[in-house]
């Protein structure tokens, strides 16, 4: 079964896009794409793993932002950061 998730907000950011997601388990993800992002250039996107509102690097998901990712390749991701514990 995939899921699709949807963006709980969704803001313009430097030229660019955000989007950031938030689960129940208190994880979610920014995830950009602007002139500065990793990937943006080939217009793909970067995520960064958010604890709360913060950017966290200290999760099993990755200990930095992950760039250079197909819209595939995010929900992917958001679906790890969602099983989170």
């Amino acid at each position: 079964m995939t899921v699709s998730y949807t963006p709980a907000e969704e803001h313009e950011l430097l030229g660019g896009i955000q989007r950031v997601y938030r689960f129940e388990n208190n994880y979610g993800a920014s995830v950009i794409c602007h002139e500065g992002s990793y990937g943006s250039k080939g217009h793909k996107w970067e995520l960064a793993v958010l604890y709360g509102d913060v950017i966290t690097y200290d999760t099993p998901i990755t200990s930095d932002v992950i760039g250079h990712l197909s819209a595939q390749q995010v929900q992917k991701i958001l679906s790890k950061i969602d099983q989170l514990s």
